[in-house]
């Protein structure tokens, strides 16, 4: 038995308040009652019915009764009884109740209003009744998280290959096709990683888009060549319902054999950063000067590549001439096959020559294509003309290209000003980076404040330390399935993350109210029921307080919502607002449900 089958009276009442909410019938049956009934029927004594014989219109005792069996187990039961035509679930869990034990009684009607089938609902049971070990568990993904690294294996002493794999354009796949495509190319990417690694290899979600590796006892050639093919296996895939997305990782690899596994860690993303420069690469720290050994030329692998757009041949020669040193070149000879070459390779294109003049489709054209994409963000362009008009020139700055050379051009100036560009958005990709993991620090610290304040309600309550930690995996798992089942809320795992942080401190405002009534045994009376309904309010003007600082309105505004809102009824009749339907924030909706589904669990 679980500490939190433990109880007073009061605790109990409000359990099977907030049950109600799912269940037709709640109620406790006295555990000593049902023990002696069971003597008197062994010894023949049939004078006393069963207090459920009237609700199953049975007039003797249940063969299988399920609550006399949880109480003898101390542990709960579920079985499904059949009235007329009728098919119930009945859901019988033992309590004790100041020191006293009871059976917790739930029972629900599974007719046509119950929007599952019973195989979804086994499903639904099963990873609630587990939902601990989703403990360690990245929702959207499925492999583990980073709290699992923190708690599991920080302090790992064995040898391992560490790898760092980094999601190439992941901010362009989001901004290009939205956050769900973004979504889906991390589960793709998972996936395909699962598949090509053993069972003892250890998969993290250790940021945003970027994954940790960790493959125990692995000589390193065959260390590298996996890491080549998952490489090459994520290049090739097809994301679901979006076959035009062109994923590619960078990667960077180490090994650890002793002291800290972060220093390790620390390696392998130094090496992920030089992949990171040319994209769709792997580079490991026993590489020579960080230079990657593949099968074609290395040097050439390494160089970043620029794509000179121009109708003329030898304008492209010419500038192909001048950079084909230190660059690998790619071509288009109009406006079409440079948004083809885009298309395909991202921001593995490190910079573009646009000539404004072309036939079918000129450089402004490729310029509206690329800013409907959101290609000119993360790939600077240089336009390369012989229109040197005010006009023309003003126009083509106005539409997002970062630098202008018009011809003729002396060879030295178009290298150099390449070069700088190049420069100037590599610094701009490192900065991104830096305040990525900057993000994600302050999300963790946020993580961490939210955990110290919820455990502080929870212990001034006198309830389990495991609420909290239950109400979010449930949390998340509830805006996981609402995602997938409903096209109606386009929620983000950043957004889903967020709510689900959010949900932890629910109960916050309990901190303003008296420990007498917050921990009175027994049933509260009408005026302390009264003032305890006030920490719904409380808990709103302490975030207001408290998160005004932190800078972060969509943040500060989730919480809010879930610690003012989580009472508030579908039918109107919840406090403190009396709000009803989708009157009720998003937020507040599934973490009530999630604190029903803790409570039945």
């Amino acid at each position: 038995m679980n500490k939190q089958d433990q109880m007073t009276m009061q605790e109990a009442e409000r359990k099977m308040e907030s049950l109600r909410e799912v269940f037709q019938v709640v109620r406790l049956v006295d555990g000593e009652m049902l023990m002696d009934r069971e003597k008197r029927i062994n010894a023949g004594d049939l004078s006393e019915t069963c207090q459920c014989y009237s609700f199953w219109k049975k007039d003797k005792e249940c063969e299988n009764c399920s609550s006399l069996l949880a109480l003898k187990e101390q542990t709960q039961k579920i079985k499904f009884e059949f009235l007329d035509l009728q098919v119930f679930q009945v859901i019988s869990r033992y309590v004790e109740i100041d020191g006293r034990p009871y059976v917790m009684e739930m029972i629900q009607n599974l007719d046509e209003s119950i929007q599952i089938d019973q195989e979804g609902y086994d499903k639904l049971i099963s990873k609630l009744s587990g939902y601990n070990e989703k403990l360690y568990t990245d929702v959207m993904t499925g492999i583990y998280n980073r709290r699992f690294f923190e708690e599991k294996i920080k302090n790992m002493e064995d040898e391992a290959g560490i790898a760092v794999i980094d999601l190439d354009d992941f901010k362009l796949h989001n901004d290009t096709y939205g956050h769900s495509a973004g979504d889906a190319a991390l589960i793709t990417t998972a996936n395909i990683i699962k598949k090509y690694i053993r069972k003892t290899d250890i998969l993290i979600r250790y940021g945003g888009d970027e994954f940790l590796l960790i493959l125990p006892s692995i000589k390193k050639h065959i260390f590298e060549d996996k890491l080549k093919l998952i490489r090459e296996k994520i290049h090739d895939a097809v994301v679901p319902k979006y076959e035009k997305m062109q994923l590619s990782v960078s990667i960077g690899g180490a090994v650890f054999r002793e002291g800290n596994i972060e220093d390790a860690i620390a390696s392998a993303d130094r090496q992920m950063y030089i992949a990171k420069n040319y994209k769709n690469m792997v580079v490991t720290e026993w590489d020579e000067n960080g230079k990657k050994k593949e099968e074609n030329s290395a040097s050439e692998k390494l160089k970043q590549q620029i794509l000179i757009v121009d109708d003329s041949e030898i304008n492209r020669e010419i500038l192909k001439e001048i950079l084909k040193e230190d660059y690998r070149i790619l071509e288009a000879a109009n406006g079409e096959e440079c948004l083809e070459q885009l298309e395909r390779s991202g921001t593995g294109i490190s910079l573009v020559l646009l000539d404004i003049v072309m036939p079918e489709m000129d450089g402004f054209e490729v310029l509206a294509a690329m800013n409907q994409n959101h290609w000119i963000e993360d790939i600077p362009v240089i336009m390369i003309s012989s229109e040197d008009s005010d006009s023309y020139i003003r126009r083509a700055y106005e539409m997002g290209v970062s630098d202008y050379i018009s011809r003729p051009f002396d060879a030295k100036i178009v290298y150099q000003r390449v070069l700088n560009m190049i420069k100037l958005y590599a610094k701009q990709r490192r900065l991104i980076r830096l305040v990525t993991r900057q993000i994600y620090e302050k999300e963790r610290n946020n993580r961490m404040l939210i955990g110290i304040l919820s455990q502080i309600v929870e212990f001034r309550n006198g309830e389990s330390g495991l609420h909290v930690i239950h109400i979010n995996l449930i949390t998340q798992l509830l805006l996981e399935q609402l995602v997938k089942k409903t096209g109606k809320y386009q929620l983000s795992w950043e957004d889903r993350l967020l709510s689900a942080t959010a949900s932890a401190l629910h109960d916050i405002g309990k901190i303003g109210i008296d420990e007498k009534i917050l921990n009175k045994p027994g049933k509260l009376t009408k005026e302390e029921f009264e003032i305890m309904k006030t920490h719904a309010g409380k808990g709103g003007q302490i975030v207001k307080e408290t998160f005004t600082n932190l800078g972060d309105e969509e943040y500060e505004k989730i919480v809010y919502e879930v610690a003012r809102h989580h009472h508030e009824k579908w039918n109107g009749k919840g406090y403190p607002d009396g709000l009803s339907r989708k009157q009720i924030p998003l937020c507040a909706r599934i973490m009530a449900a999630s604190d029903v589904f803790d409570a039945v669990m």
